[in-house]
């Protein structure tokens, strides 16, 4: 698996732009960490884990061009304000000497493929044979490499190739039909596109056994912030009895967070649900509401899965891998 999104080389930041897939594959340089804030902001670059990779290295650009270390942090920090890896980033670098923090970035980024790869090799037996559907993109491109939720679909299939994947396209930004399709099409896993609205009618089909996603934060009580459309997924697999596991890297666990009340919601421009790459598809001047993550309760997630295996909230039983229960 060799697909990336995030490249550094030494003296510039080089990004797969996102936005464009999957018709061009445009690469972008960043030189400065305002660049950088803004490739976040925009969206060139997204997902939690890769959005904390690029921020580290935003910090070694800092360096590197003399820019004061606090007003690029504050700055780069202020990109996008759910997604907890990216504090979680800049945290780690923010007591170091500015020789150190281009190794650290570098370390994270190395660091983040390694716990993709061990979370997925934890996860891949809550996956069986058959149907399993995912939403927004959790796979290589939103990470170091090698994905989150689509890496634990990934080495399942590596182990079970009888698996068959069905993504949800994710309005507005439509991740899971232009990335994660995308990301399963240059494999070969078997993968079928629907839109958000047939999720329920496909689970009553019988045809799916679970759900796997990503998570840009966890709070303490296992509260999750992911893609918006998470929620009423979960909803919908809870009245089917189909269980729904998050792939959470422990760098999305935020303990600050006591509940998903705590977690801030992004909101984002009305454009890109009123508009289509720049064509308007609803009347002028409507009025939209435009949250970019909602939040599922803990009650309504099966498992947490990370690279050291299963997680769970104080109070709660792990889950059972091996049962398919909790102990």
């Amino acid at each position: 698996m060799n697909l990336t999104a995030i490249k550094w080389n030494s003296d510039h930041l080089t990004l797969l732009d996102q936005r464009l897939l999957p018709t061009k594959i445009e690469w972008i340089d960043l030189f400065t960490p305002t660049q950088v804030a803004q490739a976040i902001s925009d969206m060139v670059v997204r997902g939690a884990p890769a959005i904390g990779i690029t921020a580290a290295y935003g910090m070694a650009l800092a360096i590197k061009t003399g820019v004061d270390r606090p007003a690029a942090a504050a700055q780069l920090l202020a990109a996008r304000p759910t997604a907890v890896n990216l504090r979680w980033a800049l945290e780690r670098v923010e007591n170091l000497g500015d020789d150190a923090i281009e190794e650290t970035a570098i370390a994270i980024h190395q660091e983040d493929i390694a716990n993709n790869r061990a979370l997925g090799d934890h996860g891949k037996s809550l996956l069986r044979e058959g149907g399993v559907i995912t939403i927004c993109n959790a796979g290589a491109l939103a990470t170091g490499g090698w994905g989150t939720a689509l890496g634990v679909i990934r080495s399942a299939w590596n182990h079970n190739p009888n698996i068959h994947v069905y993504a949800l396209e994710t309005r507005p930004y439509l991740q899971g039909a232009r990335l994660t399709a995308f990301e399963c099409a240059q494999e070969d896993i078997p993968c079928t596109l629907i839109t958000d609205g047939m999720a329920g009618a496909l689970l009553a089909t019988g045809r799916v056994h679970a759900a796997i996603v990503g998570c840009d934060r966890v709070a303490a009580n296992g509260d999750t912030a992911n893609k918006i459309g998470t929620y009423q997924l979960a909803v919908v697999c809870a009245h089917h009895n189909i269980p729904l596991f998050v792939a959470m890297p422990t760098s999305t666990l935020d303990t600050r967070c006591e509940t998903g009340k705590d977690i801030p919601v992004e909101h984002r421009d009305p454009s890109e649900v009123s508009d289509f790459r720049g064509t308007p598809i609803a009347p002028d001047g409507i009025c939209v509401w435009n949250p970019s993550f909602d939040i599922t309760p803990a009650h309504l997630i099966a498992g947490w899965v990370t690279e050291n295996g299963m997680w769970s909230p104080p109070g709660r039983s792990p889950f059972d891998v091996e049962t398919g229960n909790d102990r």
